[in-house]
């Protein structure tokens, strides 16, 4: 849970309120319900989406989801699995009373053990999932990352912490303003590694 948690923290952190969900969406879908892990990333996702909706002054919907978000976080410690819950919770009482608080007051940012994390801040792992979800959050195809991410993990696996695969997932995962090159590299050293591994595959059947 940790990766994740990490990872929609600071996709949020970084401006990308709608994507944010997506990196506990999957995670909290397989949670046992009312759990308060499940709760926590319910009021969690309920937040994010409050925050994108307020981009675009739909009050209606900004207060529904204030109000649902406050009630899951409702019985929660203020400090949560190490997330400031209490402010969130109170941001999402005030814009439940006054949806226009939006206006008056930024949204607060997400903090893990103190720290208002960003994609920069974050280990493979956590790196991993944002890259897959900004993947499917701008149309790139998410195969190739989640190739790379593979081929990543197994040169981690294998000690060879240089390599390009880790160097370009976490790169995809930071650097907003490059993506789309850092893409195009990705996707040509998936497809050389792919035709390496076919090369290789049955010579010892």
């Amino acid at each position: 849970m940790r990766d994740h948690l990490r990872a929609g923290v600071a996709i949020y952190n970084d401006g990308e309120f709608h994507a944010a969900h997506d990196a506990w969406e999957e995670y909290w879908l397989g949670l046992e319900r009312d759990t308060d892990d499940e709760r926590f990333l319910h009021g969690l996702i309920q937040f994010t989406a409050a925050v994108h909706h307020a981009q675009s002054a739909n009050w209606a919907g900004v207060q529904g989801l204030a109000e649902s978000g406050a009630a899951y976080l409702a019985a929660l410690p203020a400090d949560y699995r190490e997330v400031n819950v209490g402010e969130v919770r109170a941001y999402l009482r005030a814009v439940a009373a006054d949806p226009e608080h939006v206006e008056r007051a930024a949204p607060p940012r997400l903090t893990h053990e103190e720290t208002a994390l960003l994609p920069e801040d974050l280990r493979f792992e956590a790196s991993a999932v944002v890259a897959e979800v900004l993947a499917e959050e701008y149309g790139y195809d998410e195969e190739i990352v989640e190739k790379a991410v593979e081929y990543a993990r197994d040169d981690l696996d294998a000690e060879r912490a240089t390599s390009q695969f880790v160097t370009f997932v976490m790169d995809f995962a930071r650097d907003a303003a490059n993506r789309g090159i850092i893409f195009q590299r990705m996707e040509g050293a998936v497809g050389k590694r792919d035709h390496k591994e076919e090369d290789v595959e049955g010579l010892f059947d």
